[in-house]
């Protein structure tokens, strides 16, 4: 390493070699005294990113705001100068330095070589700390001021609430949430007065996907106990939800199958009955022309097929005894059911697309299992948009991180509001004249047996529903 007094270095001004040449803490600055580049522990030390040091004048770094000509002048003029440095928010920190005139192939640079940051070890840890939670730790974190400006916001709380921490910065907390209705925002005014909130549970939707956050939101005070700003930590709970939402949903439906089960033999037998002296009446009646009567004998017959298949649909709810699982080829299985799917939608006036994955894996699923889902998700789909027709579009995909073959089911219709959204798996919950309320439970419940998950998602325009099941293993 170069000895600390004032040096010439001739080099490239690359980044690399710079690092070879200064292998301690550094910055580099322009003719101007504007940052270049910043060593990452100096940037660390500062509580800040070195991105977020690139392109600041150095004057702000110091305490007493000491122009970089006056930084220039001190290493000339003292064989041991030093510098306060701080950034906002952080203790200061004081350090002996050199500076360096770096000339090269590009314009000249001037780099600042640290010898050693010295300051409070407890309070740079905690800078150190701050930094990194903000940045790594799988939280939604935001520091608000009593002007409800966003001050900083971590990694997570971005992917989350879907803006970019650059445009974010600084705005109004209103802003932020701009075109969210006052009632649904996740922050609200009152956090300032004192409103604050333990273990809340909230959803939240960007325009990408759900989640289900836990939320807690407190006030910052300073040493007289005055409000100095608040802050808002939640965590991303979308997955023990949605666990738990599959424990009591797949416990109801064992409830319903086992009393199914237990009660399907009686209701058949009686019903078996019915409809074959039903038959017969009927048959006579047709015979001496009661044309009036042989509608009412037709519509008792649907009524007990109806009858019939919903006590099928019950068998169905419990752990089917006769699946066979073995190796296939998912996509096989969706263009056997495609002639089928396109006459359904021919006759509501729909088009289908199918978007086929190149060469996918392999999954482990029962067959026929297989096709009642995709023919009862298509059928959904088709008939959600039977008012006004529409595109139905099945679309493989293959997740080679988690190693699952995905199938999306998606519809141009209307959506699925919020409020009903979590219900659509119930058993006997329905949004039909005629349904069931079973279809969507069965076919989970099918998925589920599978080792594979079934999602929806809604937009207010248009439904998507996943199938993921996992790869065959070799």
């Amino acid at each position: 390493m170069l000895e600390p007094h004032w040096w010439t270095v001739h080099t490239t001004n690359r980044k690399d070699e710079l690092t070879n040449i200064f292998d301690g803490l550094f910055l580099v600055l322009d003719g101007d005294g504007r940052i270049c580049y910043a060593q990452s522990d100096v940037a660390s030390a500062l509580g800040l990113r070195p991105e977020e040091l690139v392109g600041r004048p150095f004057a702000e770094l110091t305490v007493d705001a000491s122009s970089f000509e006056e930084v220039l002048e001190g290493a000339i003029g003292s064989s041991r100068p030093t510098l306060a440095l701080r950034a906002p928010g952080v203790a200061a920190l004081t350090t002996e330095y050199s500076v360096f005139r770096v000339e090269g192939a590009e314009r000249v640079r001037y780099v600042l070589s640290l010898h050693r940051l010295n300051g409070d070890a407890r309070l740079n840890m905690l800078q150190r700390f701050a930094g990194a939670f903000m940045k790594d730790v799988n939280l939604g974190v935001l520091l608000i001021n009593p002007e409800f400006e966003l001050v900083e916001i971590s990694d997570t709380a971005c992917r989350i609430l879907g803006v970019s921490r650059e445009a974010a910065i600084g705005r109004s907390m209103d802003d932020v949430f701009e075109g969210v209705p006052v009632q649904h925002r996740l922050v609200q005014r009152t956090l300032l007065d004192g409103m604050v909130v333990k273990n809340h549970a909230v959803s939240w939707t960007n325009d990408r996907e759900r989640f289900e956050l836990i939320m807690d939101t407190s006030l910052l005070k300073d040493a007289e106990g005055r409000v100095a700003g608040a802050y808002v930590i939640f965590k991303d709970v979308s997955n023990l939800r949605s666990l738990e939402q599959q424990v009591q949903r797949s416990d109801r439906l064992a409830m319903i199958g086992q009393i199914a089960a237990g009660t399907a033999h009686e209701i058949r037998n009686p019903l078996t009955s019915i409809k074959g002296f039903l038959q017969v009446l009927k048959k006579s009646l047709g015979e001496r022309g009661m044309t009036k009567e042989f509608g009412y004998a037709e519509l008792m017959l649907s009524e007990i097929d109806r009858i019939n298949d919903l006590v099928s649909e019950f068998l169905l709810l419990s752990k089917p005894k006769d699946t066979t699982f073995s190796v296939i080829d998912a996509a096989a299985v969706i263009r056997e059911i495609l002639p089928i799917i396109n006459n359904e939608a021919i006759l509501h006036g729909v088009t289908v697309e199918y978007r086929a994955e190149l060469d996918p894996p392999p999954i482990v699923a029962d067959r026929e299992l297989l096709k009642q889902v995709f023919i009862n998700l298509s059928k959904n789909g088709i008939e959600a948009m039977a008012a006004e027709g529409g595109t139905l579009t099945i679309t493989e995909k293959t997740d080679r991180i988690q190693q699952r073959l995905n199938v999306y089911v998606q519809d141009t219709g209307p959506g699925i509001p919020p409020f009903l959204i979590d219900k659509i798996f119930d058993p006997f919950f329905t949004t039909k004249e005629e349904g069931t309320g079973l279809g969507l439970a069965v076919c989970q419940r099918i998925v589920h047996d599978m080792g594979g998950t079934l999602r929806v998602s809604s937009k207010g325009y248009g439904t998507i529903f996943v199938v993921s099941i996992p790869y065959a293993k070799p």
